[in-house]
């Protein structure tokens, strides 16, 4: 590690080293912050018996999150006598530890709304349906997504290329299949791995797009029709 960063000054190590340690203790606040108020909760006799599973669950959510972040840590101090290159991160164990992260989060706001705002009973017709399913895929994409900003992350593929739309000087790189197998590619190959996120980026986008202007023909209560809102407005900033 020593002849990798032989250049590093002290005042740059405290800096990736306090980046680490907060971001640690951070989440150690967070676990607590799940644990004692279920703790005090549960003793109290306030929470009903569906409430303590899915208390019990995020619970068990937020101590697998810690484990995760601390088995993705590990495979940075891993010495691979193959290897030349700066010590980083598996991205695999990456994109696990952001996946279970947004598992965490989404369950937790989902299940706080569901306590806060009563669920509106909406007829269940054919557009409302449609909407519903176009809703939970534009969702899954919205992960997918997400996940692959991870690998993009853990190889560092965003310094390959920086010219957008087109990666260089062509709409599709020479070296985009340049691994074999193929699948490993999709993986392990900084350009694949950032192309695929551009086009999952693109695809994100347009089906957020797509969900707000359907959901313009169905009539929906205000609190909807803000969060499609809001969702679309989101898409663009990012």
């Amino acid at each position: 590690l020593y002849s990798l960063n032989h250049d590093m000054t002290l005042t740059e190590f405290k800096f990736i080293w306090y980046m680490e340690y907060s971001h640690r203790m951070w989440g150690r606040v967070v676990g607590l912050a799940y644990i004692l108020p279920a703790a005090y909760f549960w003793r109290k006799g306030w929470l009903s018996r569906p409430m303590k599973g899915c208390v019990l669950a995020l619970c068990g959510l937020v101590c697998f999150q810690g484990l995760l972040g601390w088995y993705m840590v590990k495979s940075g101090l891993e010495e691979k006598p193959d290897s030349h290159d700066i010590p980083r991160v598996s991205q695999y164990r990456l994109a696990a530890h952001l996946g279970s992260a947004l598992v965490l989060y989404s369950a937790s706001l989902w299940t706080g709304l569901a306590l806060l705002l009563p669920r509106h009973q909406l007829p269940e017709t054919h557009q409302i349906l449609r909407l519903r399913q176009f809703a939970h895929g534009t969702t899954a994409l919205i992960f997918l997504t997400a996940l692959s900003g991870a690998f993009v992350a853990g190889l560092d593929a965003g310094l390959v290329y920086n010219s957008f739309p087109k990666m260089g000087e062509r709409w599709i790189p020479d070296d985009l299949l340049a691994f074999s197998p193929v699948l490993r590619n999709v993986f392990e190959n900084p350009t694949t791995v950032q192309f695929d996120h551009r086009i999952l980026g693109i695809a994100s986008v347009t089906a957020v797009t797509a969900l707000y202007l359907f959901s313009r023909k169905v009539p929906l209560p205000r609190r909807t029709r803000m969060a499609v809102t809001s969702l679309l407005a989101v898409a663009c900033v990012q």
